[in-house]
């Protein structure tokens, strides 16, 4: 076997630990600013109808900040606007956490079921006969991944269900001889290609399509285009970088070539099994994440009773595998008490009608291309794909039908402004939690996508031109 990819791998983590800013520190400086925001930001808000924004209620909320206003400890009056203090920055952490409670217990269990997967061995197992399948060559197994995940997210929305996924992906980029941070990227790139076109995901389409008096999924042709177009792109990236690591096609390893045992086998078809279902149960009765966390637990428990591991066993690892998503289950939370301090301070709402300002009056691929602009920027404050869809689809909506760009390009040019942004923002919770996941550093990460994420908005913007061009 080739040790060169796992000799002394000790001081490598440490030297990764040392050039690295752990995520919470950049999330809670990111937070910081938030609040730093709501003292010179002017407040204001639009009516609201639910959760929706009624278009053209924005008024602005007198407002007087002071220094004093740092140190409040009083509460605030009903409608009153003021400043975020120390004291209520600080809970909005708890706050975020708990406004994330469905998402942070659903990447627990997940981390316990695949817990349960790893200690018996499957996982392993599985990626012997993969490897084994593809004759150690790097180039069809990255594409063939990148596929796959990427179908999952565009279907699916599969997102946050991909953590465990991860340090699997970097140990195998280690094992293949190369950097960790192309087995992240594979799952990443392919996890943000699928939601910059999401051709089914219910995630934004579902509460985006009907703002805008579209039937919910239509379009998927014209999407799936795109989808193909930025997944060819994204593949072609990783296949250079890897061929930039001196790596050839064809690597030797000491492969286990044996059939899997009929506990792994049954280990693993339970897991396909179950994504596949997953498909049908999250289009046909629009789970939630309680019912996807109800679901886990269920396949959790089959996955116990298989894995030969015996009861006291399988929970040992099941409690195991959620201690290791542990901080990033608590990143998603804090990531959410940015948008919470935001909200409090009341600024939120004037942040959004600023980047719509921008839009003007052009021609409709002008309109389109600020309609990106737009959205790419507010993506920064609203990382959630539904959260954002729920402010922005409003207001884009009739802007839209005014410059000449139809509802169909209008959610476009949300879906490529949430995906891209979210390839690289530090307040995506998602993201902060893949990168601590895989002890990947959010900079090291900066560094590495960049060319990419450029590449992507250009492309997004002549597939936004395009659309307009063609009447979609």
């Amino acid at each position: 076997m080739d040790n060169s990819a796992t000799s002394n791998p000790i001081p490598e983590k440490q030297e990764a630990e040392k050039g690295s800013l752990n995520p919470l520190i950049i999330l809670l400086g990111i937070l910081l600013l938030a609040g730093a925001m709501t003292y010179f930001v002017e407040s204001g808000q639009f009516e609201r109808n639910g959760r929706l924004v009624i278009p053209g209620s924005y008024q602005v909320i007198e407002k007087d900040s002071t220094i004093s206003d740092i140190f409040r400890i009083s509460e605030r009056a009903e409608n009153e606007a003021a400043p975020v203090s120390i004291i209520e920055l600080l809970m909005t952490i708890p706050e975020g956490l708990e406004r994330g409670g469905g998402l942070i217990f659903m990447v627990l269990i997940i981390g316990g079921m695949f817990g349960i997967l790893t200690k018996a061995g499957a996982i392993d197992a599985g990626l012997e006969r993969l490897l084994s399948m593809v004759k150690g060559n790097i180039y069809v197994l990255t594409i063939a991944l990148m596929i796959v995940f990427s179908a999952g997210s565009t279907f699916l929305g599969l997102a946050s269900e991909y953590l465990l996924v991860i340090p699997i992906m970097v140990a195998m980029s280690k094992r293949l001889g190369l950097s960790p941070i192309i087995g992240f990227a594979i799952v990443t790139v392919s996890v943000k290609v699928g939601y910059i076109a999401s051709i089914s995901n219910p995630l934004p389409l579902t509460i985006a399509q009907p703002l805008v008096g579209l039937q919910i999924f239509s379009g998927a042709s014209m999407r799936s285009i795109f989808y193909l177009v930025f997944l060819t792109i994204g593949i072609a990236f990783m296949l250079i970088t890897i061929r930039a690591q001196k790596v050839t096609g064809i690597v030797s390893l000491d492969i286990n070539h044996e059939r899997l045992s009929w506990r792994h086998g049954s280990m693993l078809i339970v897991l396909i099994s179950s994504i596949g279902f997953l498909v049908y149960a999250s289009n046909e009765w629009q789970w939630r994440h309680e019912a996807l966390s109800a679901y886990y637990i269920g396949i959790s428990i089959l996955l116990s009773c298989i894995c030969g591991l015996g009861a006291n066993g399988a929970a040992n690892a099941f409690v195991g595998g959620m201690k290791k998503v542990l901080l990033a289950s608590i990143l998603i939370g804090v990531a959410s008490a940015v948008a919470v301090a935001l909200e409090k301070g009341q600024i939120l709402d004037s942040v959004v009608n600023q980047l719509v300002a921008m839009i003007g009056d052009g021609s409709p691929t002008v309109a389109a291309t600020s309609m990106f602009g737009a959205q790419l920027l507010l993506d920064f404050l609203i990382p959630s794909t539904s959260g954002q869809a729920a402010v922005s689809m409003p207001i884009m909506g009739p802007i839209g039908q005014l410059s000449g760009v139809s509802p169909q390009t209008t959610v476009v040019a949300f879906l490529f402004g949430n995906g891209i942004t979210n390839m690289l923002t530090p307040t995506s919770g998602t993201l902060l939690a893949y990168l601590a996941t895989a002890q990947i550093g959010w900079v090291q990460w900066a560094r590495f996508i960049l060319p990419l994420w450029f590449i992507f908005i250009i492309t997004a913007i002549v597939l936004l031109a395009v659309s307009v061009n063609v009447g979609f």
